[in-house]
């Protein structure tokens, strides 16, 4: 079973910047669609970015379109997401996820990693 795991997510001041990444385990990444979705306590997992396969097209949500940037490093089986201008409202559990397709919904996703916190402070 191919594993997820994200990392650098951590606080940091409104405004202010984070990149998180996300690590895929095995040598098959490349045939995979990747997203990034965000949960806060009590709410629904929702969608932030998606990125294709091999022609790397990117999908935003609204809402994070002009301060999020997704992107892949299929060589070394790698997705991360620039995060810039950062609200508290970016304050989440962000999660990295595959299926073959890019996908806005979370049910549409098999596999997903443990998550990563982010902390905005105003």
């Amino acid at each position: 079973q191919v594993q997820l795991v994200e990392s650098g997510g951590g606080l940091v001041q409104a405004g202010g910047t984070l990149r998180l990444s996300c690590a895929a385990s095995g040598r098959v990444f490349s045939i995979y669609a990747m997203g990034w979705f965000r949960q806060a306590p009590g709410k629904d997992r929702e969608f932030v970015a998606a990125i294709s396969t091999l022609v790397a097209t990117t999908t935003y949500s609204d809402s994070v379109k002009d301060r999020f940037t997704i992107s892949r490093d299929n060589a070394k089986n790698m997705m991360y997401l620039q995060m810039n201008n950062l609200k508290p409202e970016h304050t989440d559990v962000y999660y990295c996820a595959r299926r073959p397709t890019v996908e806005r919904k979370a049910t549409g996703y098999p596999t997903w990693g443990q998550g990563n916190q982010d902390a905005v402070s105003s």
